[in-house]
């Protein structure tokens, strides 16, 4: 199976089902494949088989599309998180050698900002608009004809290159297969696809993992695309009451947020909304009892990570309503392994560790990526004889549910997205009044967790919290930006000199059972 085979079987069978809704915008399933075709062929027409072309753009139809597209034309799309600072774009361009740049207009003026820094980047596509020195995305298209390409684009292939926060402090390439996200395509669409017909709301943004993995069961089921670019609560409740939505994917902070955000939520009706799937952090009781009250759908969550394609461990429909009816605390686990999917818990070794102690969680299945790209050695460090070192730490039950205590790698997960200290204390390094600096997560009721700072300060310097705020704002994507700022004499470290982030976060983690959020 190749990702594109979903597409074009339903434009096969059923060309006149919805494909997506985008706004004003809808396609069905024949015109969809048609116009996947012209931008394969456009692509095909500038890139070599194998190439890397970067796509920057909020939820559109032409970024769910382009994952089609690309997979037919046998190029590798490379996503670009659009919350990112332009130096960050320009690293991840760079990095993965892409010859081509998508991005919509709106978006253009902000890489033209570091264009000199992209000497690879042959072609510029802007989608709706014009930005002078881009190639309008019609033009674009011109004269490709709808028809499909031909020739073989095997299973073992590229079909897409996502970036994720990685040990080095700098983003890492997962490469991705055909085969590894068709057969994850498969293990997830047992248990939240929809059926031909049904509408699927995707607000959280396609360059994640957990949104591609949810459009591509979506189609492969024959199901609908309704698209919303940025997270507003009162447009999803609209959505999810009026819009014939069937199945949802949303992180508990947006469930949160619709729930306190949106007063007359708890008086609409939502009749034909079945399954709402969340991830990137358990679900706290109290949410998911209000939750099911008002929307009186089922609930799924996922883990996973990037490399896994995205999901590794699913909390089924019937494990919510086994926690609500007197185990409430297996909303804390993140499910069992999914099919074909094992899992284990090993010392720093790589041992397996018996029922209930914690350690590295590995991961095993047809699912994995395929390497970090140009980077040998973190990859051998990941996968080792078949099993991916998630760098997550937990353990299992006699059951086989999966508890996260902590993460390896000090990642702090805030609202979604992946923050990894590094990153930040580079740029605080940078100030002028700032010594020594590190950086932690603190939870957060909101967003599960939020970034903090500790920060020593030069010798008569007197940088103030705010200011050093603002300077990691003006370099740094907003959600990586620390929230808060403490100062204190010297940061704790062990002999060899690793500042002891454990200790750092006991005080703001003190008295809960979990240090993640």
């Amino acid at each position: 199976m190749r990702l594109h085979d979903y597409l074009e079987y339903r434009a096969r069978t059923s060309p006149e089902l919805e494909f997506a809704v985008d706004g004003p915008r809808r396609l069905l399933y024949g015109e969809a494949d048609a116009l996947a075709n012209r931008i394969a062929r456009a692509l095909a027409a500038r890139l070599e088989p194998g190439e890397r072309f970067a796509v920057l753009a909020k939820n559109c139809l032409e970024l769910a599309l382009v994952y089609f597209a690309a997979s037919k034309a046998g190029v590798v799309p490379v996503p670009l998180n659009y919350r990112l600072a332009p130096t960050e774009w320009a690293f991840i361009v760079n990095d993965a050698g892409a010859r081509l740049l998508v991005a919509r207009a709106e978006l253009a003026a902000a890489i033209d900002g570091v264009r000199a820094e992209l000497p690879g980047v042959r072609h510029r596509v802007a989608i709706g608009g014009t930005p002078p020195g881009w190639e309008e995305w019609e033009s674009f298209l011109a004269g490709q004809a709808g028809d499909p390409l031909g020739g073989s684009i095997p299973e073992e292939a590229d079909v897409y290159q996502m970036y994720t926060s990685g040990t080095t402090g700098r983003p890492k390439g997962a490469v991705l297969t055909h085969r590894a996200v068709c057969a994850n395509v498969h293990q997830s669409g047992m248990n939240f696809a929809g059926g031909p017909g049904e509408r699927a709301l995707i607000v959280a943004p396609l360059y994640h993992a957990a949104a591609g993995i949810v459009s591509f069961t979506t189609v492969a089921a024959g199901g609908s695309l309704f698209l919303q670019e940025d997270f507003d609560p009162r447009r999803v409740v609209h959505a999810l009451a009026e819009e014939r939505i069937a199945l949802a994917l949303l992180v508990p902070a947006m469930i949160q947020f619709c729930l306190v955000a949106v007063p007359d939520a708890v008086e609409r009706r939502y009749p034909q909304l079945r399954r709402i799937v969340y991830g990137a952090s358990p679900i706290a009781e109290e949410t998911l009892r209000a939750a099911a009250r008002v929307f009186r759908c089922e609930f799924l969550q996922g883990y996973g990570l990037t490399e896994t394609t995205a999901v590794a461990t699913h909390l089924s429909p019937a494990d919510h309503r086994r926690a609500l009816d007197g185990e409430p605390g297996l909303l804390a686990s993140a499910g069992r392994a999914i099919l074909g999917t094992e899992l284990r818990i090993a010392d720093a070794e790589g041992r397996e560790l018996p029922v209930g102690s914690v350690g590295e969680i590995l991961v095993r299945g047809p699912q994995l990526m395929r390497c970090y790209w140009n980077l040998p050695d973190a990859t051998r460090e990941a996968l080792r004889d078949g099993w991916l070192y998630t760098g997550d730490a937990g353990r299992l039950d006699a059951e086989g549910y999966l508890y996260i205590q902590d993460r390896v790698k000090d990642m702090i997960v805030s609202g979604g997205e992946n923050v990894y200290p590094r990153e930040v204390e580079d740029v605080l390094y940078q100030h002028p009044a700032v010594a020594d600096a590190a950086v932690i997560g603190v939870p957060d009721d909101a967003w599960g967790e939020v970034v903090k700072a500790i920060v020593v300060r030069r010798p008569g310097a007197m940088a103030s919290a705010a200011e050093l705020v603002e300077f990691c704002r003006q370099r740094l994507a907003g959600y990586k930006r620390p929230r808060s700022v403490d100062f204190v004499e010297a940061l704790p470290r062990n002999p060899s000199g690793k500042v002891l982030k454990r200790e750092l976060r006991e005080p703001y983690w003190r008295g809960r059972a979990r240090r993640v959020n």
